[in-house]
């Protein structure tokens, strides 16, 4: 039983698992974070752009 048990405690499979999807989730939210601030710029761009044109069309 004791050799079970410092055999269960040596095992760092599931820890390894337990890693890569923090690391996965942490990619996640900097991925999600970066696309939303990109979005936010790229809709700024397109609102000033239109602005602009709305400005120069003829009467």
């Amino acid at each position: 039983m004791t050799k079970l048990f410092a055999r269960f405690l040596k095992d760092e499979s599931g820890a390894t698992a337990i890693e890569y999807g923090l690391i996965a989730a942490l990619i996640s939210v900097a991925l999600i974070t970066g696309a939303t601030a990109l979005g936010g710029s790229i809709n700024n761009t397109f609102n000033n752009l239109a602005g602009t044109l709305n400005d120069h069309q003829p009467s």
